[in-house]
């Protein structure tokens, strides 16, 4: 049941007010009694200066580190390219690796980013910080991105979770300060079963079991002074039940879309990660991850992205697509990244190492500003990028691009303040 349980507190539970947006919008900064029919005021003040904010967000998490040569960044007939080579993409001079045909047709809906930086180059560090927008600090857990915008916006009518990691890998994403409620909703491989949904028993003994842990609480907390374990225990038992029988959970079940969609995705787990995702924020998940593990190449580094590409590229492509043609693709980010990139120089065992120094993610929907790049690398790997960009810089714009405000004032249990993001958003990407 562990699997079910660190979902269900992202169900319906209250969410934290944005009140700055409209406060100085409104002209009411002396105003302290804000309600979440403010929050929702807030958010159409800030649609009617433009675009609607986004809803949602898809990260697409390439586990292991991918090398930005072999994906986003090639520098074709060069010596760090190691043989590499680019293809054409409909943005006239960008160029994608070979391996890209898929994604090179739809460039105009993506900005590429070829200067990440970090001061992290180990696996775990790496994706804590590109997951949470922070360095690992022993003094607090950060929340994730897809746990802040389930925390800050509003839950609707979702009955099953709203953060969801498919594939979910070694770090899933956590909730961090926010709390366990946040953490990802932890799924295999779409073509199985939704696990720990389906009751073990019969369902006449399945409702003798919830009658009799009802009697259990009522006598456990009878006459106690704090009942507040309590309610919380039925609220979450309440969600569980709501989930377990909820129709939307055939979000889920990708084999009853057409069989041409389905390989269009790619017959992978991952492709079908990817095809769950578009049918997941139709029932108003708002973030859903899915990981594709297998990038760390320290051997063999390019028949491995090779191998890699033929497998992501049909499904982010494909995904593009598919969320375009159902209009979801201006209402959701895609975010598409790994922990960090991979050295410029090729080691003596035909694979690149890890490398925080100049990597590449990509950026799509949610009204980010397509068919841009923006840094640049050098192509003697030896300088330091253009215009360099920090992770942090990536979260705020993300945030902004939802409605949430980056600079938000949060509270951890132990009354530490921090904020959601302490980076800057890119205002290129904003459009």
């Amino acid at each position: 049941m562990e699997s079910l349980r660190s979902g269900l507190g992202a169900i319906g539970r209250p969410h934290a007010l944005d009140r700055r947006g409209f406060l100085q919008l409104a002209g009411l900064g002396g105003l302290s009694w804000l309600t979440p029919v403010s929050h929702l005021l807030a958010r159409a003040a800030e649609a009617s200066k433009g675009r609607e904010p986004a809803q949602s967000i898809i990260l697409l998490w390439l586990a292991g580190g991918p090398s930005q040569l072999e994906t986003f960044d090639p520098h074709p007939g060069t010596m760090i390219a190691g043989g590499t080579q680019a293809i054409a993409t409909a943005v006239p001079g960008v160029q994608l690796a070979r391996g890209f045909e898929g994604l090179a047709e739809r460039l105009k809906d993506v900005a590429l980013v070829r200067s990440m930086v970090s001061k992290e180059a180990d696996h775990a560090r790496g994706t804590y910080l590109v997951k949470t927008g922070y360095r690992p600090d022993p003094t607090i857990v950060h929340p994730s991105i897809g746990a802040i915008c389930c925390h800050e916006l509003p839950a609707g009518k979702t009955e099953i979770p709203r953060h969801i990691s498919i594939l979910p890998g070694q770090w899933p994403s956590r909730g961090g300060f926010l709390g366990e409620a946040y953490d990802a909703f932890k799924m295999g491989d779409p073509a199985e079963k939704v696990p720990d949904i389906t009751p073990q028993v019969s369902p006449e003994r399945d409702r003798e079991r919830v009658h009799d842990l009802d009697v259990v609480q009522k006598a456990f907390f009878q006459g106690r002074r704090t009942r507040s374990s309590s309610i919380m225990t039925a609220a979450t038992i309440s969600s569980a039940r709501t989930m377990m029988s909820s129709a939307q959970l055939k979000a889920f079940e990708v084999l009853e879309e057409p069989r041409e969609l389905r390989l269009a995705y790619g017959d992978t787990p991952f492709g079908r990660g990817c095809l769950a995702a578009r049918r997941l924020l139709q029932v108003g998940v708002r973030c859903v991850e899915v990981s594709l593990t297998g990038w760390d190449s320290h051997a063999d580094n390019h028949n491995i992205h090779r191998k890699q590409l033929a497998i992501l590229d049909p499904a982010l492509s494909t995904l593009l697509r598919d969320l375009k043609e159902h209009g979801l693709l201006e209402k959701t980010v895609v975010f598409c990244a790994g922990e960090f990139g991979r050295t410029p120089r090729i080691n003596p065992l035909a694979g690149r190492d890890h490398w925080p120094n100049g990597f590449s993610l990509a950026l799509a929907g949610g009204g980010i500003h397509g068919g841009q790049v923006i840094g640049q690398t050098d192509p003697e790997g030896i300088q330091d990028p253009v215009n360099p960009v920090s992770v942090a810089d990536v979260h705020a714009t993300i945030l902004t691009a939802v409605g949430i405000d980056p600079t938000k004032i949060m509270t951890s249990p132990i009354g530490r303040t921090i904020t959601l993001s302490d980076g800057k958003p890119i205002q290129a990407l904003l459009g």
